[in-house]
């Protein structure tokens, strides 16, 4: 120990114990943060991966209800044209001659369009409209068919609502075919 202590003084071994202390110290800290960094990376792999998941269970979502009901509210709107078209045939000018529109039934008609009460009877309310039956019965099919086709758009809307969250619960079940 003689030899030791005259090459080398006191502080200058305490120094050497400290600085290889520090040093295994720093090299268990670079690997504990390379395990660390590659846990990491598995991570984000993995979320990218469930994010590309998603996303193309999300597209499939997209393209098949967008298909199933824009067909469904073109056929509503085609149909609704071709119903709205017959009213002629249906209703006679015959008929619009010997049935009268009240201005009673014209007003109660705008005001449940327009949310607002219609107020109180009058007795001008009694007299005719000067509205044929036909129109009556047009604007009725017209507003059968807007009824419908957003019917179709909130069944649609719901569908697609549902689907959504199912694929970005469990992608891969959305990427079943239906």
């Amino acid at each position: 120990m003689n030899l030791l202590s005259a090459v080398l003084p006191w502080w200058a071994r305490w120094a050497g114990l400290a600085l290889v202390a520090v040093v295994v110290f720093v090299f268990g800290q670079m690997r504990g943060e390379r395990i660390a960094g590659e846990r990491h990376n598995e991570y984000v792999a993995k979320q990218a991966a469930q994010t590309v998941r998603v996303a193309q269970a999300q597209t499939k979502v997209v393209m098949q209800t967008e298909v199933k009901y824009r067909d469904r509210i073109q056929k509503v709107y085609v149909a609704g044209n071709v119903i709205e078209k017959e009213v002629p045939v249906y209703v006679t000018q015959a008929d619009n001659t010997g049935c009268t529109v009240n201005a009673g039934f014209v007003r109660s008609y705008n005001a449940a369009w327009a949310g607002e009460p219609a107020g109180a009877a009058a007795e001008s309310d009694r007299g005719p409209a000067v509205i044929p039956f036909s129109d009556v019965a047009e604007a009725d099919a017209f507003n059968a068919k807007a009824c419908r086709a957003w019917r179709e758009q909130a069944l649609g809307w719901r569908e697609f609502y549902q689907k959504l969250k199912a694929a970005i619960d469990k992608p891969e079940s959305a990427m079943v075919a239906p």
